[in-house]
């Protein structure tokens, strides 16, 4: 299957497989499908409510961002709903421009993945480098983390306390410690304990749901004073329907930058769990397709009450290991958690909210990648490590767009220099000495000499053509360009200066063995045309045997 095709994977699966095969699988993926669900309808109330949000929008994000991403998505087995990613970023925009900002900035992030994917846009994902997906990938765990202690430790803010800044966090925090709940504190410990230690228990249930539950019979088996979901939040049941609220032209245009916010982290999440699950099934996914079904899995969610969505490497995992193997897992799963919010949501009200706490803060510590974190702070160079350590400060400090643009201003700028550090202009050693033991020599007329330049020709190199010289009894200058693999603008603008050098020193130019892009370049410059089509020699022999040919016409004439 064409990894750059825009159809819908889950068509070619059907038009391609066999009855046979169909009837084998689809039950494998039913089964998948339910164990995924179960798997994430704790992580969907959880994120909910990490991103500011009622519990019951994580689940209509599950099931119609899921629904949609699974039915017209580029890969075989991801599942996609509500992700810790986005938790910060949405709480943000929650908190400060109410749902219909966040509606605004969702569909803008939608627009761009569709027309990301149908412009073949997927593959530029492998230019953001490893070390800023690390660096903001931990910091937002880092945000996760703090967000997450008030509720662990039970505390209680005065009314208008501003936490939206993970500095307001901390500050609030810090002033008002004193007011722990120890009950709280209780009832959270438990839970992350049976978090920590139930998959040595069993692999097959999953450790979120165990926690639930335990947790939601303490609080009245004890009689505990401990707030649950239904203290903070009115449960809504039923199914999501469709809502178009009031949008403007000004409310677009303030949400343009939080929509470019979403469209980044979707497109470069979505698709690292792509990856991911590749290698766990030996597959290849269609990575601009699954930009499209993010973009309109995205605009659905939001319409429906939702919040973004994007691929969710460890629901996605879930469903590798539970012998999922085609989309269908992914459309039963949210099909499954829709019966829940039908049949089941009352009862979430129950949830103490520790107990989202401690799910909350297992989701940061697995998403933090604290292991590669300290790999590439230990083995990684200076200028990498500045990189991850600046993008992990700024996603905490301000926003995620602020830490990726930084990060990879700073990398474009390390790749830059180191590239042209690389790149050498060195002229050829001249032996007068016969008796020489050094091979391979050359035998040059002495009014001819010799530049080589290897690597590519671009801005942050070209003050090394200065260092090209000739002599008083200079006639031809060689420029040997076969280490040259690409000539930018302000390359060739440096070799038109070289060409006015010695054109007032009396010196011609011919160049050796100029490969394909930069010969490109100077033909589309008209340099070609300036020096003249015959002293572009196909090598350095032809080149000197050319030198030495006019030199001896010039010495005929004279």
């Amino acid at each position: 299957m064409q990894r750059d095709k825009i159809k819908p994977i889950l068509f070619s699966i059907i038009k391609h497989s066999s009855k046979e095969e169909l009837r084998r699988q689809i039950p494998k993926d039913i089964v998948s499908g339910v164990v995924v669900a179960v798997v994430a309808l704790p992580l969907s109330i959880a994120l909910a409510i990490a991103s500011g949000v009622g519990p019951e929008q994580g689940l209509y994000t599950a099931i119609v961002a899921g629904f949609l991403i699974a039915f017209l998505g580029g890969s075989r087995v991801q599942i996609s709903g509500p992700t810790a990613a986005f938790a910060t970023i949405v709480a943000g925009i929650v908190a400060t421009d109410g749902m219909e900002g966040l509606v605004a900035a969702t569909i803008i992030a939608g627009v761009m993945l569709v027309l990301m994917g149908l412009l073949k846009l997927g593959t530029l994902i492998r230019f953001v480098p490893y070390t800023i997906t690390t660096g903001f990938t931990a910091g937002i765990a880092v945000t996760i983390l703090v967000g997450q202690i008030k509720d662990l430790l039970g505390l209680t803010y005065p009314a208008g306390t501003t936490t939206i800044d993970t500095t307001d966090k901390l500050g609030a925090l810090a002033a008002n410690i004193s007011t722990v709940n120890w009950q709280a504190v209780l009832v959270g410990v438990v839970c992350l304990a049976i978090l920590v230690l139930w998959p040595k228990v069993s692999k097959r249930i999953p450790g979120s749901l165990v926690a639930v539950i335990v947790g939601a019979a303490m609080v009245p088996a004890f009689g505990l004073q401990v707030n649950t979901i239904g203290d903070l939040y009115t449960i809504e049941a039923g199914l999501p329907t469709l809502q178009f609220p009031q949008l403007s032209l000004d409310l677009f245009r303030d949400e343009l930058a939080n929509g470019i916010t979403i469209a980044i982290l979707a497109a470069i999440e979505s698709l690292l769990s792509c990856v991911v699950a590749d290698s766990m099934i030996s597959g290849h996914h269609r990575c601009n397709m699954e930009l499209v079904a993010q973009g309109v899995g995205n605009m659905g969610s939001v319409l429906f009450g939702g919040i973004p969505a994007t691929g969710a490497i460890a629901r996605t995992a879930a469903n590798v290991k539970s012998g999922g193997r085609t989309p269908i897992a992914g459309m039963v799963h949210a099909a499954v958690l829709l019966l829940v919010l039908v049949f089941l949501m009352p009862y979430a009200a129950l949830i103490p909210m520790p107990t989202i706490a401690a799910i909350l803060l297992q989701v940061a510590y697995n998403m933090s990648g604290w292991r590669n974190f300290a790999h590439l702070c230990a083995t990684a160079s200076r200028g990498a490590v500045a990189t991850l350590l600046l993008t992990f400060t700024l996603t905490i400090v301000f926003d995620l767009v602020t830490a990726i643009a930084v990060g990879m201003l700073i990398t474009v700028v390390l790749f830059m220099k180191m590239v042209s550090e690389e790149t050498e202009v060195k002229g050829w050693t001249y032996f007068c000495d016969k008796d020489s033991e050094v091979t391979h020599l050359r035998e040059l007329p002495k009014s001819v000499r010799v530049y080589e330049i290897n690597g590519p020709m671009f801005f942050g190199m070209t003050d090394r053509i200065s260092d090209i010289s000739v002599k008083d009894f200079t006639k031809y200058l060689i420029i040997r360009m076969r280490g040259v693999p690409s000539l930018d603008a302000t390359g060739m603008n440096a070799l038109e200066n070289l060409y006015e050098y010695c054109a007032e020193n009396g010196v011609q130019l011919i160049f050796s063995h100029a490969n394909e892009q930069p010969m490109r370049t100077m033909r589309r410059a008209g340099f070609v045309d300036l020096v003249g089509e015959e002293r572009f020699r196909p090598n350095i022999d032809d080149a000197i045997a050319y030198a030495r040919t006019q030199l001896e016409q010039e010495e005929k004439a004279a």
